[in-house]
């Protein structure tokens, strides 16, 4: 079942194509490189952001594990990371916040309370 909704998400090789095709009308064939640089960039900078944020975030567990945050201090750092990766706190618990960024960052070990 997840397969299926993975691959209905994100589109195939006749979908490229298209999507290549109307890059191509929209900006011409001079602006096609600049483009692809810009896409790039902007990529580039989206996963070391979230290699940070999932970089804070396995500190934190760490610390977290080690008892040194107290429930304010605990619930500020949640935010933090959340925010962080373009998830609104606000009105979640912290097991919701946890959710939230563990679904937000790559497959990897998951977050604990």
């Amino acid at each position: 079942m997840m397969n299926l909704v993975y691959m209905q998400l994100f589109p195939g090789g006749q979908e490229w194509l298209l999507i290549l095709l109307i890059i191509f009308v929209l900006f011409g064939a001079s602006k096609l490189p600049e483009v692809a640089r810009s896409l790039g960039r902007s990529m580039g900078e989206f996963k070391k952001a979230q290699k940070e944020a999932e970089m804070e975030l396995r500190q934190f567990e760490r610390e977290l594990r080690e008892g040194k945050y107290t429930k304010d201090e605990k619930r500020a750092k949640l935010e933090k990371i959340a925010r962080d990766l373009g998830i609104d706190p606000e009105g979640k618990s912290d097991e919701e916040l946890i959710e939230e960024i563990n679904k937000a960052l790559p497959k990897r070990e998951k977050a604990e309370p």
